[in-house]
């Protein structure tokens, strides 16, 4: 039945910036579909932990600071140890900063590529590693962007990151399909999160944002559930290296 090809029972899945937002609902929603789930951030991932426990399934709490690739092996060791084995990656973690062109700093671009792109791949080349030994197969999901598709303003390092987060997605799919390993993004579109607070707060580009939007409003990060059940499940497993955007329309306009 179709529907088994979903369930993601017996699965152990690493989502990182699961602390909340988005990465906390992709999170509980692959919990809902049956994977046990390490919640990785450099924040307080207790909440998130407490939501996929009363689930029934097991969670691991890794804290841990994605600007430095330090913490990549510690989150393959613990996930493996404390959960048994590792069969779904989810790239989520990443941070934005905004300022003019003209006035971007030099500390503005590395800090979002770091964790936006650096650790994106090192975690994925890790978990690649683990996925060749198991000998099994995997899935890795990146969170790329509307801006994989457009420039934007006021976001050079963001819009480069998630520019080249599409592109890598297709080399880490290209590399490791031999294996047996999907590798795809999710592309979410304008979110209600704390990322886009200070645009909610501006009733102008707010009401410009919407009114773009064909399906009239923000996106929840509930939204991605079942997109990222879908690319993380046997459902999706002739999918290699495609970003789908979740994005209300925008694209479409």
């Amino acid at each position: 039945m179709i529907l088994d090809d979903f369930k993601l029972d017996g699965k152990v899945a690493i989502v990182t910036g699961a602390a909340r937002g988005l990465g906390q609902a992709m999170a509980i929603g692959l919990a809902e579909a049956g994977a046990d789930v390490a919640v990785v951030d450099i924040l307080d991932t207790k909440d998130t932990q407490q939501l996929i426990e009363k689930l029934g399934r097991r969670c691991v709490s890794i804290k841990a600071d994605l600007s430095s690739t330090d913490c990549v092996a510690q989150i393959v060791k613990t996930t493996a140890e404390e959960l048994g084995s590792i069969d779904i990656l989810v790239n989520n973690a990443g941070i934005i900063r905004r300022a003019p062109l003209l006035e971007f700093t030099e500390k503005d671009w590395d800090d979002v590529m770091n964790i936006n792109l650096r650790a994106l791949f090192f975690l994925s080349k890790a978990v690649g590693e683990v996925f060749v030994e198991q000998g099994k197969g995997g899935k890795i999901v990146n969170i790329a962007s509307m801006l994989s598709f457009q420039g934007g303003i006021l976001v050079p390092s963001y819009t480069a990151s998630k520019s080249a987060v599409m592109g890598l997605t297709r080399l880490l799919a290209n590399e490791l399909a031999p294996h047996g390993v999907n590798v795809n993004a999710i592309a979410p579109g304008y979110m209600a999160t704390d990322n886009t607070t200070p645009l909610r707060a501006d009733v102008e580009r707010n009401k410009a944002i919407i009114t773009r939007i064909p399906a009239g409003r923000w996106g929840e990060p509930d939204d991605l559930k079942g997109v990222v059940v879908f690319l993380a499940s046997e459902a999706s497993a002739y999918m290699q290296g495609y970003t789908v955007a979740v994005d209300g329309g925008w694209l479409a306009r």
